[in-house]
């Protein structure tokens, strides 16, 4: 059997060269998938799954991985990824989840369902940095894949946005930590605040630095966050609903379902399987 000859795309290509390649080869709609919040210590983790349009269409001013751009930029972005997109999702964890399920297994989980949920069926997936098992298309995880290929990025300012909404809410709901500065990230600000507040209930309790902060870093994961009605309630407050989803429209409006995502249990971290300075792919399947 004659084999297809090998599609090299090379990094100077542009954003877009990674996609087209896929679509000349029969692929045409082409998922990509990231996510925004893995290394904060607070807040939810959140990932997105977007299918960009072929041609002209899809081209989108000002797309880039959404770490480069201003927020004023991402916002653009945003809205314009949401206006374009053939379809797009987005998938909230919220941090009592994190650590209950564990980071890695909730990044795949959100990152799955965020695919599945797509009102158009993806034929090909790209993520960010390393696979995601369990899709019924072929795959490839691209090293920042956020700055080689156009869905990833959007897919990046899709979850980047979404979680900066958040923390902005949650700023209001829990002052003091400067969510809304520094996104539940770890900075000067937010380890000092830490350390003269205590942590909140939307802090990670399964991360070293808010285990340690609040006295319990020697207990296993799922019994560091104090249960409802708890004497820890006074540096807690009043239990409140875990977010669902976010402030915004993208889970109902893909039709993704609400409440908290299912995460499978069992499943082991991976490592990255990241490309090289070109991509090569074989007949278009990893």
């Amino acid at each position: 059997m004659l084999t297809p000859p090998r599609t090299v795309v090379r990094r100077d290509g542009g954003l877009y060269a990674l996609e087209r390649a896929l679509q000349r080869r029969g692929f045409r709609h082409v998922a990509g998938a990231d996510e925004a919040g893995r290394g904060a210590c607070a807040g939810p983790l959140v990932a997105a799954a977007a299918v960009l349009p072929e041609g002209r269409r899809g081209e989108i001013d000002e797309l880039a991985d959404s770490k480069l751009l201003t927020p004023a930029a991402r916002e653009r972005v945003y809205d314009e990824v949401v206006a374009r997109a053939l379809a797009y999702a987005v998938v909230v964890i919220p941090a009592d989840e994190v650590d209950a399920r564990g980071l890695h297994v909730c990044n795949l989980a959100a990152m799955r369902r965020a695919l599945a949920s797509l009102s158009t069926r993806p034929e090909y997936v790209l993520t960010d940095g390393f696979g995601v098992d369990g899709l019924d298309v072929p795959g490839l995880a691209v090293w920042k894949g956020d700055r080689v290929a156009a869905c990833v990025a959007a897919a990046s300012v899709l979850a980047k946005v979404t979680r900066d909404r958040i923390m902005v809410e949650l700023d209001e709901r829990y002052p003091g930590y400067g969510f809304a500065e520094h996104k539940g990230y770890i900075t000067p600000e937010h380890s000092a605040a830490l350390r003269e507040l205590g942590p909140c209930r939307e802090h990670r309790f399964s991360y070293v630095n808010v285990a340690t902060v609040s006295g319990r870093d020697g207990r296993p994961p799922r019994s560091r966050r104090p249960a409802a009605g708890s004497p820890d309630e006074a540096l807690f407050g009043a239990p409140e609903e875990a977010f669902a989803e976010g402030p915004d429209e993208p889970m109902e409006r893909s039709g993704a379902p609400g409440g908290t995502v299912g995460v499978a249990l069992g499943e082991q971290p991976r490592p990255p399987a990241p490309v090289g300075e070109d991509v090569v792919m074989e007949g278009g399947v990893r």
